[in-house]
């Protein structure tokens, strides 16, 4: 399966990266201004079992959080959208006196091989865009 990964420093303890993640307001935080991105419905936080559905242009989402470890790891997959397959794994590690926080995606684009090879290329872009903006607003916001 495709997969994409993209790391960065962040100059702040563990806790208050992970603890970002953990604010209500996160996701909102996080999404970039372009595709839109639109809440419909959201069960939980981001410990395992927790839902939310979006919209996300003119697509819609369903995601299920899968797995979480406190100040570690918290996972989720889409249910329901646009992929064949999508599990985000957000993973957190203490370097020094900084965290480490690596975003991995794993992607199937629906169609095959062949649709994955042609087109993967566009989402691994699109992903670069994604977490470039998403890895900058969380150092904005932690190492205040």
């Amino acid at each position: 399966m495709p997969t994409f990964i993209k790391s960065v420093l962040i100059a702040a303890p563990l806790e208050t990266v992970f603890g970002f993640h953990e604010r209500e307001d996160a996701l909102r935080l996080l999404s970039p201004p372009f595709p839109p991105v639109r809440v419909l419905r959201k069960m939980g936080g981001i410990e395992a079992g927790s839902q939310v559905e979006l919209r996300i242009g003119p697509f819609q989402w369903l995601a299920l959080h899968t797995a979480y470890e406190r100040n570690r790891l918290f996972e989720d997959r889409q249910v329901g959208g646009p992929f064949a397959e999508w599990v985000h794994r957000h993973e957190f590690q203490q370097v020094g006196s900084t965290t480490q926080l690596t975003d991995r995606v794993m992607f199937q684009l629906p169609g095959g091989v062949w649709i994955n090879y042609l087109f993967g290329w566009a989402v691994r872009l699109g992903l670069y865009e994604m977490f470039r903006h998403r890895h900058r607003v969380t150092k904005r916001y932690c190492e205040m």
